[in-house]
């Protein structure tokens, strides 16, 4: 049963948002909740790297971006399948990411963000100067993978599509967490020198790892293009992107399996209601740095362990001394004195 609990809590979880398409007011809302599950889905995908590992990457958008128009581009010029198209696209990325995986992972902490920061403005203006091929700031249209559908329709549709896609991804993140591999990830999480000093190839392991984030993140991306049906390099190429999801995943909790889905749920929504709000304006920008700071300072391991530390604090404390009553102590006194006697009077 310990083996099936997060299987069933994950059914449970994806069951519960399955009834959004049927309470949602509007088609906007609908859309809203399309957005939430790809945040949901690229930060449970990035967790698979940034919380077994504890390799905080920002460029994640990279292998976002790749998804997306790998996709885009298989779909327009080959002709293929939209969903051969995206796993396809997903393999070519997981692919690409092995030789940058291998530089990159040469060096930790904020050189590693340093770099995985680079990867991703190089590719912005990489796809944003091949104009020819990815239509550069003008836009690359996808076709919709569902033509006769009206919007609402379509929204719905994707929004099952992402649904399944997040059940996938905590799947997979679960029997990573309870697996040898998942086990020796978190011990170069832990300490990677001594890790490495007992024999764990500490390289391959993060090597693996990022592959396989950068796989359901490129799925991700590669959906979203699906759904969105316009893609601009500054947006799928996007540094702010990759940091908030990072937070999201921060915020719920990279050691927890629904952690970075509830960081998607509450800065997602946030975003969305300072869109729907504020228009065009940056607030949302300011909102999201001032959130990342106050969760980096004083919720470094997010939110649920946080709750779990207040429910230790506010519950019963145990002790290790038992409090004894004024009686009892007395009981054992007399107790106590009555077989000292005892002892007296058997020498005597």
């Amino acid at each position: 049963m310990s083996r099936l609990r997060p299987v069933l809590l994950i059914a449970v979880v994806i069951a519960v948002l399955a009834l959004w398409p049927s309470i949602s007011p509007n088609a906007y809302m609908l859309s809203a909740g399309v957005i939430v599950l790809n945040y949901a889905v690229f930060a449970t995908g990035w967790n698979i790297m940034g919380g077994f590992t504890g390799y905080i990457s920002l460029g994640h958008a990279a292998f976002f971006g790749l998804g997306s128009y790998g996709t885009a581009l298989l779909v327009i010029h080959t002709g293929m399948n939209w969903l051969l198209a995206t796993l396809v696209a997903a393999l070519a990325t997981a692919v690409l990411t092995i030789p940058v995986g291998f530089a990159a992972l040469r060096v930790r902490g904020s050189s590693f963000v340093i770099v995985t920061i680079a990867l991703v403005l190089v590719l912005q203006l990489l796809f944003q100067s091949w104009s020819t091929v990815t239509g550069g700031s003008a836009g690359l249209v996808v076709p919709r993978p569902f033509p006769d559908m009206l919007r609402p329709e379509h929204h719905r549709t994707f929004f099952y599509i992402f649904l399944a896609l997040l059940a996938v991804t905590l799947l997979a993140w679960t029997l990573i967490d309870r697996s040898r591999f998942g086990a020796s990830l978190k011990s170069v999480r832990e300490d990677e020198d001594k890790a490495e000093s007992l024999g764990a190839p500490t390289g391959k392991l993060k090597l693996v790892a990022f592959v396989i984030s950068a796989f359901f993140v490129a799925v991700a991306g590669g959906f979203y293009a699906l759904w969105f049906g316009d893609l601009d390099p500054i947006f799928q190429f996007d540094i702010v992107l990759g940091s908030t999801v990072v937070l999201m995943a921060l915020l719920g909790g990279v050691r927890f399996l629904f952690g970075p889905l509830l960081g998607a749920v509450v800065v997602g929504s946030a975003l969305e209601y300072f869109v729907l709000n504020y228009g065009d304006t940056q607030f949302h920008l300011i909102a999201t740095g001032l959130l990342l700071g106050l969760v980096v300072l004083f919720l470094p391991d997010g939110v649920l362990t946080g709750a779990a530390q207040l429910v230790r604090r506010l519950g019963p404390q145990s002790s290790s001394i038992r409090e004894v009553s004024a009686e009892e102590l007395r009981q054992q006194q007399e107790a106590t004195t009555t077989t000292t006697k005892e002892a007296g009077d058997g020498r005597g």
